[in-house]
């Protein structure tokens, strides 16, 4: 049985509090099957893993490139905009670099990490730092006696500014290479 106890407003020049409410009793409040839900989900890790790749897919895709251009592979412009040429500019290039030491050079494979150092007398710096082997080309037939005092060929995959740089430091230094 609940007992329903009515309030009236107080005088407000009266200091007194309201009568307090009397709150019925009842049970605690018990949410079933929760273990068993958490069991099922680790029987089923699979379709758990499957459903978060599925939800970081679509937020990738809400918040991937909205510009048509930029969604294309490569840079392309598309079917939409034929008129519309992008302006694109690149980001690495390649640079064809004149090593010293043509043994060292015969120690580096394509996708090896190397610093360029550029030596001057006394002094050296680094001219480009983690710069990526895009070939190693072999040297020609009959120039392997010349290949030793001239150094070896490497091309490497770096940003433009760096390449303009390599290609300075190689006209007027001695350059070498360590790997990363």
């Amino acid at each position: 049985m609940v007992a329903v106890v009515a309030h009236v407003p107080p005088d407000i020049s009266s200091p007194s509090p309201p009568p307090p409410c009397p709150v019925p009793h009842f049970s605690p409040v018990r949410v079933s099957g929760g273990h068993r839900r958490l069991r099922r989900l680790l029987r089923h890790r699979r379709r758990a893993v499957a459903a978060g790749l599925a939800v970081t897919a679509a937020a990738l895709v809400a918040a991937g490139p909205r510009d048509a251009e930029r969604a294309s592979p490569q840079g392309h412009p598309t079917a939409a905009s034929p008129s519309r040429q992008p302006e694109r500019v690149a980001r690495l290039v390649t640079a064809p670099v004149r090593i010293a030491d043509a043994e060292t050079v015969r120690l580096l494979h394509r996708g090896d990490r190397v610093d360029v150092v550029a030596a001057d007398g006394s002094a050296s710096r680094v001219v480009a730092a983690g710069a990526r082997v895009t070939e190693v080309p072999e040297p020609r037939e009959g120039a392997a006696e010349s290949a030793a005092e001239a150094g070896a060929l490497v091309v490497l995959s770096v940003p433009r500014a760096t390449a303009a740089r390599l290609a300075g430091a190689g006209a007027s230094m001695r350059l070498a290479v360590t790997l990363c």
